[in-house]
């Protein structure tokens, strides 16, 4: 979508159109038609009550068009029509020229006192090639192309009239392709439609008119699906592929192919004067199964031109040779009826939307999801070559996505009514917050689906697009009038409803005009916290694998905004800032915290402003592969965290910045950051002590890996209300729940107790792909670095560590394991653990720190369990010189005979508890 500047250009050209005109009095002889807008360039002049348009403007090209519902409306509002020319004939333009269509000679009339040059003339002259063009949306005359190409080249049309009558002299035909004055007005994105409007006496308001209640679907789209399912009954996304989901949003789009869930795979929309269909899988195109609609798909996109059609994606549309068209395999081309294009052109975009604009038909096959996922960071609502020009059409390539399946083919008397669309959904529950109107039970069910699918829409910032404000007026309209919920642990977010408020809140604060007017609706209970400024943050940094987050030791509350100054050697470099340390994405039916909150700011110059909804901890978070040394940032103002780093913060300092407002707090040890409500920490009176347990901790864990003691990165704990999964999960940072923060700061507890699930996430991330046997030991070798912690550090016995570890407990699970035939399948977790405790028990840690050591300087790995098994038995026994391919057999292990030829010079161990 263009720059965000245009949309100041559409206020702009909104003020001038409507200068010095203080109210429009529609009242009166003339029945208006309701004016469809689509696309980024068409703007509203004036709307009623009814969210009903009677007079619009737009953009094509270089040129500039203004339709008025009604060609009395012409006479009727003089000043506005002498507005209208002066803005028709360009910028810095003086041209006078004016020429009137015969139809309309009574403005020429109005215009004698004015310093226009009007002249009357009985049709279009195609040799016209400046000024301003004035007609009745009747008098098109022949070849409205002329007119069309007129105004791309940069003159100015002003049309007017209104279509419902002829729609009814002509029941059979379509209004927006076939009425004259939409051949020239549909293509600039405003379309006379059949519907009369509402008459009303209007004030001109200061900015564009907006409403809820604006066309939500422009057309019911019956006759065209049964065009295009005529003898299909069912449509597929053929094995092996997974499609994109394609987002219907605008008026005049509307879907085809729908999967269950009500997720579109195929969909369908009108642009211009051209028409589009869009395939979230290329397969969609080649699938058997949719011959015959594709064989309808082409004559619906070229209508009745029977020109050629040119194929830019590599298997084509092979299955719709039968449809009697020509096909061509070419690039884009202007002389083409129908464009086939890949999903993701590189190129042409503007040429392609005039192409579809000016008449032409569009079929792009594809999906974005591959793009998405090897493009993070990227935005594919804004940044995907598909989306460049379907955004504009009311369709989008998403990166969620649909299996393979058969899907039945839509009922096209029913379709609009029955399936899911997004701005009919939105204009129900805004309907439903405002004048409390009930939602249906199907309505209900596909509210969090509206809130997922209002984020990827508002990502799409395309706020020079008047369709874009009115969504985002109307979600704040929602907002403001119900407030989001404030959810918390106490009082978590279960309906679908305010699944829906808590996903919109976040995303509305980012793209609306005034996001401080909003805060209050959002954020209820939010103090002044006492901040410091000017604060210096030290950059030393040498990043080897991942990115790595820089703590500041400074906190932003909810919606506040700072600057950080940034040095010039890390601009553009794949920096970044990060306000949250809550990094994980819930999916939950009940969410004690939003599902996404934090946020990231690429760092694109030397100062940035920074922000986020939700507040939160500051980090700079430098890439993969970076060396910066001796640097600083600083931060403008923000709100001071206890935050303790070992060897730089002293006891007497600590005993102050415990006490520091942040809700958050971190201790930075020599390889570890744990991040945890500051609640935790404010009693935490000797951190150096617990430093010393960590550090400990931490070079065990390096020891048993047989890694040096420095971490390349030093790993991350947050505790947090609520995660992902599980009870904690391995990464960067490891997510853990904030029941879980009190055992990891508390000395006593933890050489007492143990902390077993903590050194259990750490484990995980020691694991190594290449000793590895998913799913078998997924959960199972992480627990060495379990056990040997507990032993080696706290002198806590591998019995008292953990329930599962007691004698008793691993004798029943040996004893069942072989009861049960030693199957593979059920060799996982503990029972696995047990094959590795016996080897310790017979070889000491001492052996695993020898395999593991031997790993590191190996390389080209087996890809398979049964290779990696066996690669394991070998070095594990020429490590402790013995042949333990007997005891790994025992345990149900496919040995290979291989393995045991490579081992037979070694004594075997005959004496091992499996025998």
């Amino acid at each position: 979508m263009s720059n965000p500047t245009s949309q100041v250009n559409h206020q702009a050209a909104y003020l001038s159109l409507l200068k010095g005109v203080k109210e429009l009095d529609f009242r009166g002889p003339f029945v208006p038609s309701d004016l469809l807008l689509i696309g980024d360039h068409a703007f509203p002049l004036a709307m009623n009550s009814k969210g009903q348009v009677l007079m619009a403007a737009s953009l094509y090209g270089a040129g500039r068009i203004v339709v008025l519902g009604h060609e009395g409306y012409l006479t009727a509002f003089p000043a506005l029509v002498e507005n209208a020319l002066i803005w028709l004939r360009g910028d810095g333009s003086n041209d006078p020229s004016v020429f009137v269509h015969n139809s309309v000679r009574v403005v020429s009339d109005n215009l004698s006192k004015s310093t226009f040059q009007a002249q009357v003339v009985g049709g279009f002259d195609s040799n016209l090639k400046t000024g301003v063009y004035v007609t009745d949306a009747y008098s098109v005359g022949a070849d409205p192309k002329d007119l069309v190409a007129f105004m791309k080249a940069g003159g100015g049309v002003l049309i007017a009239g209104q279509a419902w009558s002829w729609t009814a002299d002509h029941p059979k035909e379509n209004t927006l392709h076939h009425f004259d004055g939409n051949k020239v007005s549909g293509v600039a994105g405003i379309y006379f439609s059949k519907n009369p409007a509402e008459e009303e006496n209007l004030p001109v308001y200061p900015q564009i008119p907006s409403s809820y209640m604006a066309v939500v679907v422009g057309k019911d789209f019956e006759d065209d699906l049964q065009f295009l399912l005529d003898g299909v009954s069912e449509l597929a996304i053929p094995n092996g592929s997974l499609a994109s989901e394609v987002m219907v949003h605008g008026p005049l789009a509307f879907p085809i192919g729908v999967a269950n869930g009500g997720q579109a795979f195929l969909a369908g929309a009108y642009y211009g004067q051209g028409r589009v269909i869009v395939a979230g899988h290329e397969g969609v195109l080649s699938a058997e199964a949719n011959a015959s609609f594709w064989k309808n798909a082409l004559h619906w996109l070229d209508e009745g031109r029977r020109g050629v059609v040119g194929v830019a994606l590599n298997n084509g549309i092979n299955i719709a040779t039968n449809s009697g068209l020509k096909m061509e395999k070419t690039g884009f081309k202007k002389d083409l009826s129908v464009f086939v294009s890949p999903s993701n052109p590189q190129s042409h975009w503007e040429e392609i939307k005039n192409f579809v604009a000016e008449g032409g038909g569009l079929l792009i096959g594809g999906h974005a999801w591959y793009w998405a996922q090897s493009h993070g960071g990227k935005n594919p609502m804004t940044e995907f070559g598909g989306n460049k020009i379907l955004n504009q059409m009311g369709l989008s390539l998403l990166k969620s996505t649909i299996p393979a399946g058969s899907h039945k083919a839509l009922d096209p008397s029913q379709a609009i009514k029955d399936t899911y669309h997004f701005r009919h959904l939105l204009h129900r529950f805004a309907k439903h917050v405002t004048v409390k109107e009930k939602l249906s039970k199907d309505e209900e069910e596909f509210l969090k689906k509206l809130g997922s699918d209002c984020s990827t829409y508002l990502n799409m910032k395309a706020h020079d697009s008047c369709h874009y404000s009115q969504v985002v007026a109307t979600l704040t309209d929602i907002l403001k009038k119900s407030g989001m919920p404030q959810v918390s642990e106490k009082c978590p977010v279960k309906s679908p409803k305010d699944h829906l408020l808590l996903n919109i809140g976040a995303e509305v604060y980012k793209v609306c005009p005034n996001p401080d007017d909003l805060l209050p609706y959002l954020i209820r209970d939010n103090p002044l916290l006492p901040v410091v400024h000017n604060h210096r943050v030290k950059i030393d940094v040498s990043t080897e694998g991942g990115e790595e987050w820089i703590s500041t030791g400074l906190y932003l509350s909810p919606g506040m905004k700072t600057y950080v100054a940034i040095p010039a050697d890390i601009v553009n470099k794949g920096w970044q800032i990060q306000i949250g340390c809550q990094t994980d994405h819930l999916n939950a039916a009940e969410l004690k915290r939003a599902s996404c909150v934090h946020v990231r700011f690429p760092v694109n110059s030397e100062m940035i402003q920074v922000s986020n909804l939700w507040g939160g901890l500051i980090y700079l978070v430098a890439p993969p592969n970076t060396q910066a040394q001796g640097l600083q940032a600083f931060v403008q103002m923000a709100v001071p965290a206890p935050y303790y780093k070992s060897g730089v913060t002293t006891q007497a300092e600590w005993s102050l910045l415990c006490t520091a407002p942040s809700p958050w707090a971190e201790l930075e040890f020599d390889n570890i950051i744990l991040t945890v409500p500051s609640d935790v920490v404010r009693r935490l009176d000797h951190p150096d002590k617990l430093a010393v347990l960590w550090n400990d901790i931490m070079k065990a864990i390096a020891d048993l890996a047989a890694k040096p003691h420095k971490f390349p990165r030093k790993e991350r704990f947050v505790a947090d209300v609520q995660i992902s999964h599980g009870f904690m999960h391995a990464g960067y940072p490891i997510m853990a729940h904030r029941g879980s923060a009190t055992g990891l700061v508390d000395v006593d507890h933890v050489k007492t107790k143990g902390i077993w699930g903590a050194i259990h996430e750490l484990g995980h991330n020691q694991q190594r792909g290449c000793w590895e046997f998913p799913p078998h030991t997924t959960e199972c070798t992480c627990n060495l670095w379990s056990v040997y912690v507990h032993e080696v550090v706290f002198g806590i016995k591998r019995d008292k560590a953990h329930g599962a570890m007691t004698l008793e407990n691993r004798n029943k699970r040996m004893k069942d394991y072989i009861q049960g035939g030693k199957q593979l399948s059920g060799w996982s977790m503990w029972v696995a653990l047990e094959t590795y405790m016996q080897l310790q028990e017979k070889f000491g840690w001492d052996a695993f720190k020898k395999v593991f050591a031997a790993y590191h300087k190996m390389n080209n790995f087996p890809k398979d369990n049964k290779g990696k098994m066996n690669l394991y038995a070998e070095t594990f026994s020429q490590t402790v010189s013995m042949n333990l391919t007997g005891f790994f057999k025992a345990w149900g292990w496919p040995i290979e005979q291989a393995t045991e030829e490579k081992l037979s010079s070694l004594p075997a161990w005959t004496d091992h508890p499996m025998v």
